[in-house]
């Protein structure tokens, strides 16, 4: 089962899946308000609406692999429906409550001060450089194509990012130590410092979880190294 980034939907895990369903049935899925899925009405949680998703797919335990916000869900997931999860990856997910650093609050406030002005392109524009390009590498640096690919999609999580925060219930609570199922936790070493932070407290805290570094990645390692994550993954999800 994989789960997507909070700027991306399910397309994000194109280069990946060929190789993934060689061995496994690979699922993947629009969060609610993302890609092909409609904001929501009411309030929700989306663990319970991959919960659903499984039953009604008739699965009873998954391999999670979760991007980003995805790898807080998949997480958040664990935690609640342990009986439900065969082994977790998380991929760049983010820490609750974080202390963000000064960069982190930057490009919240450009971000926030585009969407206030009506310039969605400028909120776009802003969001792929910040996870798709990094903030070591310039845009020569980053696949051709890429950038387009993933736009519209970013485009579709801005316009829906208000409604989905209103009803959005958050992250579960719980107890990282409680999680015994295998798990890895994937960060790139382009990325921002403090999802590199972050993978290291998630593996601190997970017992026997395997930080894994990708050395081309930014914060989309599904998109900057999809075989170097498909190598990653291979061995972790046939255990």
């Amino acid at each position: 089962m994989l789960v997507h980034a909070g700027v991306a939907d399910h397309h994000m895990w194109d280069a990946v899946v060929p190789a993934l369903a060689e061995r496994h049935t690979v699922i993947r899925y629009d969060l609610r308000g993302f890609g092909e899925s409609t904001p929501p009405r009411s309030p929700f949680r989306e663990t319970d609406d991959l919960l659903r998703l499984l039953d009604h797919l008739g699965h009873e335990r998954v391999r999670l692999v979760g991007a980003s916000w995805g790898g807080r869900v998949a997480l958040d997931f664990t935690l609640t429906h342990p009986d439900r999860v065969h082994s977790l990856a998380m991929l760049a997910a983010p820490w609750p409550r974080y202390h963000w650093s000064a960069d982190m609050i930057a490009y919240d406030e450009a971000e926030t001060a585009a969407l206030e002005a009506g310039d969605l392109d400028a909120a776009v524009q802003i969001n792929l450089d910040m996870w798709l390009r990094g903030p070591v590498r310039g845009w020569d640096d980053v696949a051709d194509g890429l950038a387009d690919r993933l736009r519209g999609a970013v485009r579709t999580s801005l316009v829906n990012q208000e409604i989905v925060g209103q009803y959005s219930q958050g992250p579960a609570s719980g107890d990282l130590a409680d999680i015994s199922v295998p798990t890895l936790v994937g960060v790139g070493k382009l990325d921002v410092a403090d999802f590199q932070d972050i993978a290291r407290r998630y593996t601190a805290e997970i017992p026997g979880a395997t930080l894994v570094e990708f050395a081309a990645a930014a914060h989309l390692i599904a998109l900057d190294t999809p075989t170097e994550l498909n190598a990653a993954l291979g061995p972790f999800l046939a255990r």
